[in-house]
């Protein structure tokens, strides 16, 4: 089975290396709920396709992420 890219899931350093942010500001982020992600244990996870989207709206001047990220993926 193959994995579409948006479902490829992310980790701090790899979404700080894909924005070209630093590990520190993906964490703060994140635990500000201005990303979309959710925490497993004691990590952080992401899914490519809402980080992509969350950066187009960001692009568009919207302040809060609409696809209803929280602590769970749909």
């Amino acid at each position: 089975m193959e994995m579409r890219d948006a479902d490829k899931i992310m980790t701090v350093a790899e979404v700080a290396e894909y924005l070209r942010l630093g590990e520190a500001t993906v964490y703060r982020l994140a635990q500000e709920g201005e990303i979309p992600g959710v925490k497993v244990g004691r990590s952080w996870r992401f899914k490519k396709g809402m980080i992509d989207e969350w950066f187009r709206q960001q692009g568009r001047g919207e302040r809060e992420f609409s696809g209803g990220f929280g602590r769970s993926w749909g």
